[in-house]
């Protein structure tokens, strides 16, 4: 993905395709592509330019398998391989991650998985991520796709994080311009009382990073709010009471609704998003539902982020660029 998005020229129009927005700052659903055939260039760079402008993309009805969910992310990047992965997660295809594989996490070190997940999403704030912040490259894009979803509930929601960075004051703008943070994983896991194994294996494997707190978008030039209520530590510089409530009041501007968008999930849909111009909220609301919520993942792999002032980010635990 090399296009300046908010410069160059938009691609031309393809035959019986469309975008259409649908909110103010963020999302767009792009209608008559089928993801399972061959895309030709022009197609591609209607698809790359629609998900930089609108920073996620929405196809409905779409009839991929996991080998076609591969195919289609090539076009875009390099597809992230990763090392670990749980048992409902498809042999064969090292590309794709079935988000079912979260269920079984807590199981590994003996919690059930609804406690295991009060105990990482203990704010209404925590729950909002990039995937994998705290990575010194967090990946460039993610695309998702639904095999089975419950009959209501579900959705997800995004929130854009260079509209959020815009709509701050000049002078708020201009103070966290100049800062950095430090992204770790599990950052904020409330322990059990006791032994925890997974606050040792927390330790064990530690994956921290120091990044802007605006990054300079690389393909559109835009500067991006670059916070999370996952990964995010610290405000590198500042005081933990200074930090706590600068973090607070940026996260509560990146989730205004009015920079949000939230996507009701069918059997088929398909959604692809700018991981380094987003935040995402996973649903929390399918637990008294039974009924399974099977979905699909692919990531792009991405770059070191830059600030403002042209520094990179700096690894400081567990993670070089390229490698996972």
């Amino acid at each position: 993905m090399s296009t300046d998005s908010t410069s160059a020229e938009r691609p031309e129009p393809v035959a019986g395709v469309a975008v259409k927005p649908v909110a103010g700052h963020i999302g767009a659903e792009i209608t008559g592509v089928d993801l399972a055939a061959p895309l030709d260039d022009s197609l591609v760079a209607l698809i790359r330019d629609a998900m930089l402008r609108w920073k996620v993309v929405f196809f409905r009805d779409q009839r991929l398998d996991h080998a076609g969910h591969v195919a289609f992310a090539r076009r875009f990047g390099e597809p992230v391989v990763l090392r670990k992965r749980g048992s409902a997660s498809p042999e064969g295809f090292p590309e794709v991650e079935t988000t079912a594989d979260r269920l079984e996490l807590g199981g590994r070190f003996g919690m059930e998985h609804e406690e295991w997940l009060r105990r990482r999403r203990h704010t209404l704030l925590r729950g909002w991520h990039c995937d994998h912040g705290a990575r010194i490259d967090p990946p460039a894009a993610t695309i998702l796709r639904a095999e089975t979803v419950p009959p209501y509930g579900g959705d997800t929601t995004w929130a854009n994080l260079a509209a959020a960075y815009a709509g701050l004051s000049a002078p708020v703008r201009s103070f966290v311009d100049g800062l950095r943070a430090e992204h770790r994983l599990g950052v904020g896991y409330q322990p059990r009382p006791g032994d925890d194994a997974y606050l040792r294996h927390l330790l064990d494997h530690q994956v921290a990073s120091e990044h802007p707190l605006v990054r300079v978008h690389p393909e559109t030039g835009e500067r991006v709010l670059f916070v999370n209520g996952y990964y995010l530590e610290q405000i590198s510089g500042v005081s933990r009471p200074e930090s706590a409530a600068l973090l607070e009041m940026l996260l509560e501007q990146v989730v205004r609704p009015e920079y949000t968008v939230r996507f009701r999930w069918e059997p088929g849909s398909v959604a692809f998003w700018d991981n380094r111009a987003t935040v995402h909220l996973a649903p929390g609301d399918t637990a008294h539902v039974g009924h399974p919520r099977i979905m699909h993942r692919v990531m792009l792999q991405g770059d070191v982020p830059v600030g403002v002032d042209g520094i990179a980010s700096k690894p400081l635990v567990g993670t070089e660029p390229g490698r996972w």
